[in-house]
């Protein structure tokens, strides 16, 4: 199975972004699960589907991970109304996501 540019992005996205903002909901979220505080470590042992089989794994059938929010960067037509202007402007758009431990997931053969 290769890995797709999405699937790459997923990992780039999770190991080099800087907030922190979700740190506290993924630990709970995953305490909550049974899964010792310890043991959690986002941007090290905790990605979404895409991440990890980006990592060579996969999440483990039947497996419900831990949703969370995050700030995603797109661009907006300035205007939507005017069909002859394409300007498009940044915008940050909240979308859920959703996260997965290590330990429910294994390796891709």
């Amino acid at each position: 199975m290769s890995v797709s540019a999405n699937q790459k992005q997923a990992l780039d996205n999770a190991i080099n972004g800087t907030s922190t903002a979700n740190y506290e909901p993924i630990i709970q979220g995953f305490m909550d699960k049974g899964i010792p505080k310890s043991e959690i470590l986002p941007r090290e042992n905790v990605f979404t589907f895409n991440a990890w089989i980006a990592k060579r794994r996969v999440v483990k059938q039947g497996e419900k991970g831990v949703k969370i929010y995050v700030k995603i960067q797109c661009e907006k037509k300035l205007n939507p109304e005017d069909k002859d202007n394409d300007e498009k402007v940044p915008v940050l758009k909240t979308k859920p996501v959703t996260v997965f431990h290590i330990s429910q997931t294994t390796e891709l053969h």
